[in-house]
């Protein structure tokens, strides 16, 4: 009999653990939603097999993936297909008892567009989004060797120092929106300034800033993780920069359990990721931190269930008041989710 494939149900369910501190509630700040990628949908049927595996995930925040946009019309106003397709699945999602509810909507513009372009982009983004839109996501991720990853970012090089890409974000700030990054560890000197440059805005880090363990990356673990603690050391010193625990199981972080026979337990992901996770908190504070799942990208190599397993065993010396901002609290502020 073969063995199951990496990321499939099959594979997934050969973990099996009791689940940590149940009752928690939790907010799951960063999700993706789409069809027909990695050989599946995910939609609300499946995000809810995730999220009701057994943790209690109440609300959680979608992130734009390029996904379901119009394919007529402006170019400008293409992502509009996206915030509309999610904003019926997050209503749906609300009026269904006993699931999580997508309680956010962070969608995508190309911050770099002429003002009124982008104006115009924004505004009917929080209108088709009926309250749920709280801000954008224009990945800088670029590397000179997109090749070896498994998903190489498509930004162009430099993006953050670009005049125009830094007055978008002086307008999100201006209109009371967040910026979600994403972008690689030998791009957080770069993502540090652009903060610092533009202090008005609210910025999250997605993916600890994704340190890379692929191709030319895959034999200096040591060397990047040394240097990508200065960076984030750095980072926290800049007080509108808030951080996502999460995204640490993607292919390209060099792991490879989306090439074993069997996912990790919690214990296992424990062994090879809390060295990074407790820096992180360390740096920020529990009150600049959430966890989040990043599914179902990080779904390729380990489970939701033993996934929040893991970030409830990392935490457990933590107080109540610090477990529930990086589960809970700081995500709702962050992004207005409140009732």
């Amino acid at each position: 009999m073969a063995n199951p494939t990496p990321g499939t149900n099959d594979w997934l369910d050969q973990v099996v653990e009791e689940t940590i501190d149940p009752d928690r509630p939790i907010i799951d700040p960063h999700h993706h939603l789409w069809k027909r990628r990695f050989g599946s949908n995910y939609l609300l049927e499946e995000l809810w097999r995730d999220t009701g595996s057994g943790h209690n995930v109440v609300k959680t925040v979608f992130m734009e993936c390029s996904a379901f946009y119009l394919r007529e019309g402006p170019e400008h106003l293409k992502p509009l297909g996206e915030t509309r397709f999610i904003s019926d699945l997050a209503s749906i999602s609300a009026a269904t008892q006993n699931h999580a509810t997508v309680a956010g909507i962070i969608g995508h513009a190309d911050l770099t567009l002429e003002q009124q372009n982008l104006i115009e982009l924004l505004e009917q983004h929080k209108e088709v989004c009926a309250g749920k839109f709280r801000g954008i996501r224009h990945a800088g991720a670029h590397d000179s060797r997109p090749d070896d990853l498994f998903i190489p970012g498509q930004a162009p090089k430099d993006l953050y120092h670009k005049h125009t890409f830094r007055t978008g974000l002086k307008l999100l700030g201006s209109m009371g929106l967040t910026y979600d990054a994403w972008h690689y560890h030998h791009q957080n000197s770069d993502f540090i300034d652009l903060a610092q440059a533009v202090p008005e805005c609210v910025f999250v880090l997605d993916h600890l800033g994704t340190p890379l363990g692929e191709g030319v990356y895959r034999n200096h673990r040591e060397e990047i993780y040394l240097n990508w603690k200065k960076d984030m050391q750095r980072l926290a010193r800049l007080p509108n920069v808030c951080v996502k625990l999460g995204g640490l199981a993607m292919p390209d972080n060099g792991f490879r359990w989306h090439q074993s026979q069997k996912p990790p337990s919690s214990d296992e992901i424990i062994a090879k990721h809390e060295r990074y996770y407790l820096h992180m908190i360390d740096c920020f504070g529990p009150e600049r931190c959430m966890f989040e799942s990043n599914f179902p990208v990080d779904r390729l190599s380990a489970g939701y269930h033993t996934l929040y397993n893991a970030f409830k065993k990392m935490t457990l010396t933590f107080s109540e008041q610090e477990k529930h901002a990086m589960f809970f609290s700081t995500a709702e502020k962050v992004y207005s989710l409140t009732d």
